[in-house]
């Protein structure tokens, strides 16, 4: 029997590949050819856009809580808040807004008048009325026109391959490569320009690699393999959630042949009644609201299972957020002298990480990877899930090794009046850079793989919506430990000053690393849940002519 199920497990896969290159089309319309379109030869273009792309925001997002301080002059906190809510909303909703930004950097009137944010702070005028109006809506058409790349270029990059391919995996690491390249050429050279020349300049450099990243994506046309488009995905899945409602009182027939019987997935039975048929005798076909086939009662089962792994990821991707704020300005207050006339620019700290990895992606996929096959037998190395749960791990080292590094470097000025070097810092950004490797690379697989046919390029956008939710959350968080501390504490809050040293940043760090070390804990409860629970999705070589599923023994 399993040696049957098997063989129609590489049946069904050898279909649904086939299936794959059948429903692909060319840049006119016509068929794909295998020969001719899709593959790594097509993939690279998207890699490309996925350089400049991330190249062109990170080197406006990592650097912006210095912008907004210094030139914008909003304190530390609301500094930090603007910044998260602004990379938050680039993941969920860009050359206009780049432009925008570059022409008000540069135009003395459309800014405050210059002030030492860090010696005279609260005499400093912030940005309000037209200025500030100008800046917020360039922020956000950066973030809208991103907002729109992000989850369709991941998606198109992978449907560049059959679902069921190693390579498939091979090009969701190239894909993390690609954005490493991108994010250590925006931290390293554009932010040194930002600082050296002017931000003005900065940003008009950004919204050039944002044009050539177009120009990359379009370079690839006659190469890609193109999915149609076929329609939205949540009519169909309001449709299962009516119908099961509607007929919650009746009971699945036990007859092997119904279509409640067909259905793979044991999870969430309360949504098998979708698809129960009425009486045969009843000639009238039934709405769609009524009745929905096994396939799209599947495709929501496999919806809700994936979203408590979604929520896991929320809380890593707060902590990512720290590393874009308040480790900037940790840095700020350090000394950044790495030689007597050369400075290293806070936010370029965060190019530690991809210099890592730039060289570990490589080596992990030509030497880990095969290693670890041997061993679990999995395409990937070790699972997507295994992978999530390795890098969420680490993610809390990261917060326990900024807490520690903030307390040094406090207690040094405080107590010493030294300035720490800047290099102490580093550890959050090397642990923290493994741990995004791991956890990143592996929710966009995972949700990939448990797709359906259309619901690809959807799944892609809930990873990004991760993004967003935790740099949403870091806001909350902010405003909620400065409010929690502000009242219970004669001193202020942990984050109520622009000066660190009167802040208690290092307790703020220990909250999130106790925050992440729970969310690991109650991700290893869902993950373990979803492996016991999960089942082969639905397979195309399955699939009857009505919709539903033939009995498979």
């Amino acid at each position: 029997m399993e040696e049957r199920r098997g063989n129609i497990k590489a049946e069904n896969e050898m279909t649904i590949n086939m299936k794959e290159e059948q429903s692909t089309l060319d840049w006119r319309g016509r068929p794909s050819n295998p020969n001719k379109h899709g593959g790594f030869q097509a993939a690279s273009f998207v890699l490309g856009l996925q350089a400049f792309e991330i190249m062109a925001i990170a080197a406006v997002g990592n650097n912006l809580i210095t912008y907004v301080i210094n030139e914008m002059h909003f304190s530390l906190s609301n500094s930090a808040n603007i910044v998260t809510n602004f990379v938050g909303t680039i993941f969920l909703l860009p050359s206009l807004g780049l432009i925008l930004l570059s022409v008000q950097a540069h135009v003395p009137q459309l800014k405050p008048p210059k002030c030492n944010m860090a010696t005279d702070g609260e005499k400093c005028e912030e940005a309000k009325g037209v200025k500030s109006l100008i800046f917020f809506v360039a922020l956000y058409l950066v973030a809208l026109g991103s907002g729109c790349v992000k989850p369709n270029m991941i998606a198109h990059g992978a449907d560049q391959f059959n679902i069921q391919t190693k390579k498939l995996s091979t090009y969701f690491n190239a894909a993390y490569f690609a954005f490493s390249v991108g994010e250590l050429i925006a931290l390293t050279l554009l932010i040194w320009i930002q600082t050296h020349a002017g931000m003005y300049v900065g940003f008009g450099l950004s919204a050039a690699a944002m044009a050539m990243g177009l120009i990359t994506l379009v370079s690839g046309t006659l190469y890609y393999r193109n999915k149609p488009p076929q329609g939205s995905i949540f009519t169909p899945i309001a449709q299962v959630l009516v119908a099961a409602i509607l007929k919650r009182k009746q009971t699945c027939p036990s007859n092997p042949n119904s279509n409640c019987s067909m259905l793979q997935t044991q999870r969430f039975r309360f949504l098998d009644k979708a698809c129960i048929k009425n009486d045969g005798n009843n000639r009238r076909k039934e709405s769609p609201w009524r009745l929905c086939s096994v396939s799209q009662v599947e495709k929501v089962k496999i919806l809700i299972a994936v979203i408590p792994v979604f929520g896991c990821t929320i809380v890593f991707n707060t902590i990512l957020a720290q590393l874009q704020t308040f480790s900037v300005q940790q840095g700020s207050a350090m000394d950044t002298q790495l030689t007597n006339p050369l400075h290293i620019p806070p936010a370029s700290l965060q190019s530690i990480p991809y210099i890592m990895l730039i060289f570990i992606l490589p080596l992990y996929h030509k030497f880990f990877v095969p290693f670890a096959t041997n061993i679990t037998g999995h395409e990937s190395g070790i699972s997507p899930l295994q992978r999530i749960g390795s890098g969420l791990f680490l993610a809390t080292f990261s917060m326990i090794s900024a807490a520690v590094m903030e307390k040094k470097r406090r207690e040094s000025a405080l107590h010493s009046g030294k300035t720490i070097s800047i290099f102490w810092i580093t550890p959050q950004f090397l642990i923290f850079g493994l741990s995004e490797m791991l956890t990143a690379v592996g929710l966009i697989e995972f949700f990939y793989k448990q797709s359906l046919n259309r619901m690809q390029s959807f799944f892609t956008a809930i990873t990004y919506c991760s993004y967003s939710f935790g740099f949403y959350l870091s806001s909350v968080l902010v405003s909620l430990v400065n409010k929690i501390t502000s009242a219970s504490s004669n001193a202020g809050g942990w984050l109520s000053y622009n000066d660190l040293n009167k802040n208690r940043l290092d307790l703020f760090y220990w909250l999130l690393a106790v925050l992440s070390f729970l969310n690991f804990v109650n991700y290893l409860f869902w993950a373990r849940w979803h492996s016991h629970h999960s089942s082969l999705p639905p397979q195309p070589a399955a699939l009857s002519k009505d919709g539903g599923y033939e009995n498979i023994p």
